[in-house]
């Protein structure tokens, strides 16, 4: 179709559709899109694309992307099919628009300390939201620090952390986020295998005293939080674990976990009199290494029946109970495997590896037979006994070069990012999925090339048990020639592609360059089943407990008042366009304790405070307060103000604090 052939028909349905519209105006239009699609080089997929994508004002999103901020420490909200960035949500590192560390939720950061550090950054990788029969529920988020082996809570009442836990048994993980079917537990992985607590033990020591383990925090929905007295560890063996997935519906009850280095390679190129080869070579020497397949339902059993040890004040099943109980199999699986995803029924688990073309597809029911009949080809060096991959295989796919993780449409098709070739293929599953799509079972369909190097990619609602299709995001991490230059350090392009259509055609429609962190996965989500509040439900609301502040300060309640010698107390409403009061004198090295509270009710009747110099900083949405602590040990003068264009009288909404110097 020509490109003015295709504009004037975009031109005329959309003139269809807008009543009342006159056809000299539907013409001044098709002119219009047919001038400014020549004047910019627009081909007809380009204008397409724009029609999918755009997004008017006023007009929503259709889903909602939560993605893993990377090495910013946060979580990105983004809109789809828009592709508009609508939030970060703070985590694990300070961010100063919200107050988080500089006045606030200081108490959360500092559960996150590691080894008794202060820890103000993290490396997020893996979202999962919180999951009922196995669907997003749109309640709550739960994201992993990579770097530090810690997970934190988010409420998605109003898109803020409630939570952070370290790990004790572990310095690092990649396999977590993942949540059982029904939010039971949240999964956390070691990777860098290191001794209990990453004390000190010599290299040399690695099959004795290096450990690999997976820890099951347990989730409390009503308080919202990890429960740590009802949490528990197995031990693996001493691998690199990786990335992980939670069984549903047919392989509810279960937990599949890939593994690299199963050759025990412990590295030291380039150490002085050592010949051993560098990590990469010595942990890809095995052609094939190990699945994971734990029953997580029995480990739970094992555990409430009091069958652990105390490590590092945590409660850990060892490796040999894990063995006698039965509670761990392992079968092999392509070497450096990355991706393993469960299909939509739990029928199917899918695993690909980096440096094998094609996905392997493991069989639910073959397993779970395989392991009533005992039907091994072994045991690991560890006792733990090996699944005969004959026996519980289902298929293998040859994709292309490089995959990692797969993703499911409603319409029996998966797909699988490739790294290597930049590209998205699309391939069928077979069984019960055959049906729904025309090609036949197991094939690949069509590979879309992506720009580039494509790591994780996401499918609408694509890893539950009712994926949507329509949309998928590519998350790409290099963007050479994409954007405009910004500078040696390239920003990352998440690219979306149309799914709706079945067949080969699966075109990108959208890049959006996003220039913090490294974002590494994500999970898409209806936007019907997210329910955040547009205000707090009441005046005087605390957000870190989600209960009215007994203390929040109420209109005609302001005040200051001394405590004692060197303690003052301040008691402060928020309202446009005056903060009351407006001065507070307090004297230099007195321990100040100040609570604010934003009294308005409008919808986006947000205030802001800061005190120079006193590193406060804080952001107070309606109906929010807060309160937060300083020690006034610098004499002077400091107006304080509202950081946020709030009213015409913006500029006047300010005060003094007022330290006297020491006499």
């Amino acid at each position: 179709m020509s490109l003015t052939l295709f504009s004037s028909k975009l031109v005329l349905a959309a003139a269809a559709i807008a009543i009342g519209t006159s056809s000299s105006a539907s013409a001044q239009s098709m002119n219009d899109v047919q001038n400014a699609a020549k004047e910019r080089g627009l081909s007809t997929a380009d204008l397409l694309a724009a029609a999918k994508t755009y997004t008017p004002t006023g007009m929503m999103d259709e889903y909602v992307i939560m993605s893993s901020g990377g090495h910013s420490g946060q979580v990105f909200v983004i809109g789809v099919p828009s592709m508009r960035l609508l939030k970060s949500i703070a985590v694990f590192t300070p961010e100063p628009w919200q107050g988080y560390g500089y006045g606030v939720g200081n108490d959360i950061l500092d559960e996150g300390n590691v080894f008794g550090k202060e820890n103000r950054w993290g490396d997020t990788h893996h979202p999962a939201l919180s999951e009922t029969k196995g669907d997003y529920d749109g309640d709550w988020l739960f994201i992993n620090d990579k770097s530090n082996a810690r997970m934190a809570v988010i409420d998605l009442r109003d898109f803020e952390t409630k939570q952070i836990v370290k790990n004790p048994l572990f310095i690092n993980d990649h396999g977590g986020a993942f949540v059982t079917p029904n939010t039971d537990y949240v999964f956390e992985t070691s990777q860098y295998n290191v001794p209990w607590g990453s004390d000190h033990a010599p290299m040399d020591e690695w099959k004795e005293n290096f450990k690999g383990a997976v820890t099951m925090w347990k989730f409390d929905r009503k308080k919202g939080r990890l429960d740590k007295s009802k949490s528990f560890a197995i031990e693996l063996p001493p691998y690199w674990q990786d990335i992980a997935d939670c069984g549903k519906l047919m392989s509810d009850g279960y937990f599949f976990l890939n593994s690299i280095n199963t050759e025990l390679a412990t590295g030291g190129f380039g150490v002085e009199g050592m010949k051993k080869p560098p990590f990469e070579a010595g942990v890809s020497m095995n052609a094939t290494d190990y699945l994971h397949i734990i029953n997580w339902k029995k480990a739970e059993k094992v555990f409430q029946a009091g069958d652990y040890s105390m490590i590092k004040d945590f409660p850990v099943i060892s490796l040999e109970t894990a063995i006698e109980e039965g509670l761990l199999h392992l079968t092999p699986e392509p070497r450096s495997p990355h991706g393993v995803d469960v299909a939509p029924k739990g029928d199917f688990i899918v695993v690909s590896g980096k440096l094998d073309p094609h996905t392997t597809i493991y069989s639910t029911a073959k397993i779970l037979k395989a392991i009533e009949e005992k039907d091994y080809s072994g045991h690991d060096e560890f006792g733990v006994p090996v699944l005969n991959f004959d026996s519980v295989m289902a298929a293998q796919v040859e994709v292309g070069l490089g995959p990692l993780h797969t993703q499911f449409g409603p319409d029996g098709y998966a797909y699988t990012s490739l790294f290597l070739d930049s590209a998205i293929a699309r391939w069928t599953l077979g069984g019960d999925y055959g049906k729904l799509n025309p090609e036949p079972d197991w094939t690949l369909v069509q590979k879309t090339p992506v720009h580039y190097n494509v790591g994780h990619l996401g499918a609408a609602e694509g890893d539950t048990v009712s994926p949507d299709g329509k949309y998928l995001v590519s998350y790409n991490k290099w963007s050479v020639d994409r954007f405009v230059g910004v500078g040696p350090l390239l920003p990352q392009n998440f690219q979306l592609l149309d799914i709706s259509n079945q067949g080969t055609e699966m075109p990108v429609i959208y890049d959006m360059p996003l220039g913090v962190g490294e974002p590494h996965y994500a999970q898409i989500i209806k936007a019907d089943k997210l329910h955040p509040w547009s205000v707090y439900p009441e005046v005087g609301w605390d957000p870190h407990t989600q209960t009215v502040d007994p203390w929040a300060p109420r209109p005609k309640m302001e005040r200051v008042e001394r405590k004692g010698e060197h303690e003052v107390e301040v008691f402060m409403t928020a309202v446009r366009s005056h903060f009351t009061p407006e001065h507070v004198t307090v004297k230099q090295g007195d321990t100040v304790t100040w609570r604010i509270t934003n009294t308005e009710r409008a919808i986006d009747s947000t205030h802001g405070f800061s005190i120079p110099v006193h590193n406060i900083t804080l952001s107070l949405e309606p109906g929010e307060t807060a309160t937060f602590e300083f020690v006034a040990d610098t004499a002077g003068t400091f107006p304080f103000y509202c950081t946020e264009f709030c009213s015409a009288l913006h500029l006047e909404m300010m005060g003094y604090l007022m330290v006297e110097p020491n006499e």
